[in-house]
C-alpha cells in the first residue's frame, strides 16, 4: 500500500515541503470533486528511476481536463518535468506512485467554477503492492452499478466520479473480498473499482470494449499491445456476468495493481485457483516493460536521474 507522505511535493510550479502543500477547506475541488488526476508508476532499475508511459498518462490527463473545461495553466512538457523533479527532489530509489492533480482551486459555495483559478500539484510517494497479497485476489460482483456513460464521461479521470468506485470497493472489503467488479447499467461486465479486467477463455484474452463505459487504461493498452505482439488472440467485446464464472483465467490490469491474477469471483474459483499460464506470461512481459527491457518499447520509460530536466534542476540548485 501507499505510505502516507514524502519529503517534497511539486505544488504550483515549485518544489515545496510536504507540509506546505495545502488548500482551503472551501476549495471547489474539495467540495464538488472538480479535479482531474492520473496515477503513474516509476520503478528502480540499477541506479536509475524509470517512469512508465509518462507521456501517455499526461495526454490522458489533458483529455480529462478538456472534457470538464479545466483551463490547465501548464503544458504537458511542464507536467512531465514536474514528475521528474518531484522524484528527484525526494531522492527516491524504490517503486513510486506519482499523482498529478489538476484542480479548481477557488473558494466559495456554488457549483459553477466560472472565473475560478485552476491549480496543479504533483505528488510522489513510495508504493509497493496495491492489494498486499502474493497469490491472487478474491473479487465479488458489486451490487453497485458503474455510473452510466450518459451521466458521467468514463473517458475522464475525475476525482468526484470515483465515489462510485469507493462504494463498490468498501462493499467488497466489508464482505471479505479484496476487490469489486462493477457491471454496467445493462448488467454487462465493466471493470474493477480502479482497474480494468481481462478474462482468458480457450486461449483467447477477452476484455470489455472502450465503449462499455470503462476508463481507457494505460495498462490495459499495454496488455493489449503485448498480447498482439505475442500472438495471443484478443477480443474487445461485451462480457456477460456468467463468463466471469466460466473463464479459464482472469486478471486485473491497472497502474496501481499492475497485472494481478484473480483467484475467485463471488467465491467461485477461477480455473484451479492459481495464476494461469497466459496471465503469468503477460505479467512477466509487463514487468520487463516497466523497466525498459521489453524489446521495441524502451521508449515507454522516462529516466529521472539521467534526464536533462533533473540535471538542469540540480545545476540550478547548485548555482543558488
Amino acid at each position: 500500500m501507499v505510505r502516507s507522505k514524502a519529503a517534497f511535493v511539486w505544488f504550483n510550479g515549485r518544489i515545496v515541503p510536504w507540509e506546505d502543500a495545502k488548500v482551503h477547506v472551501l476549495t471547489h475541488a474539495f467540495n464538488y470533486g472538480t479535479a482531474a488526476f492520473e496515477g503513474i508508476r516509476a520503478y528502480p532499475h540499477q541506479e536509475e528511476m524509470l517512469i512508465f508511459r509518462l507521456d501517455d498518462h499526461l495526454k490522458r490527463l489533458l483529455r480529462s481536463c478538456s472534457i470538464y473545461g479545466f483551463d490547465i495553466p501548464v503544458s504537458k512538457e511542464e507536467l512531465a518535468s514536474a514528475c521528474v523533479k518531484v522524484i528527484g527532489a525526494n531522492d527516491f530509489h524504490e517503486p513510486v506512485y506519482i499523482r498529478p492533480l489538476v484542480y479548481v482551486s477557488g473558494t466559495g459555495v456554488g457549483i459553477s467554477f466560472e472565473g475560478y483559478p485552476i491549480e496543479v500539484a504533483v505528488v510522489a510517494v513510495p508504493f509497493s503492492s496495491y492489494f498486499g497479497v502474493s497469490r491472487g485476489v478474491d473479487a465479488m460482483v458489486s451490487s453497485w452499478r458503474k455510473t452510466a456513460a450518459s451521466s458521467l464521461p468514463a473517458e475522464a479521470k475525475i476525482t468526484g466520479q470515483y465515489t462510485n468506485s469507493v462504494l463498490a470497493k468498501m462493499e467488497a472489503l466489508r464482505n471479505g473480498f479484496n476487490e469489486a467488479i462493477l457491471l454496467d447499467p445493462e448488467g454487462l461486465v465493466c471493470e474493477g473499482s480502479a482497474e480494468n479486467i481481462f478474462l482468458v477463455r480457450d486461449g483467447k484474452l477477452v476484455t470489455p470494449p472502450v465503449n462499455a463505459g470503462i476508463l481507457e487504461g494505460i495498462t490495459r493498452d499495454t496488455v493489449i499491445k503485448i498480447a498482439n505482439e505475442e500472438g495471443i488472440p484478443i477480443q474487445e467485446r461485451d462480457v456477460t456476468r456468467s463468463e466471469l464464472y466460466t473463464c479459464d483465467e482472469a486478471f486485473f490490469a491497472g497502474t496501481a495493481v499492475e497485472v494481478t491474477p484473480i483467484r475467485s469471483i463471488d467465491r467461485k474459483v477461477i480455473g484451479d485457483g492459481a495464476e494461469g499460464p497466459i496471465t503469468k506470461r503477460i505479467s512477466h512481459l509487463y514487468q520487463s516493460a516497466v523497466i525498459g527491457k521489453l524489446p521495441g518499447h524502451d521508449g515507454w520509460v522516462t529516466p529521472v536521474y539521467s534526464s536533462r530536466v533533473w540535471s538542469a534542476a540540480q545545476s540550478s540548485e547548485q548555482d543558488q
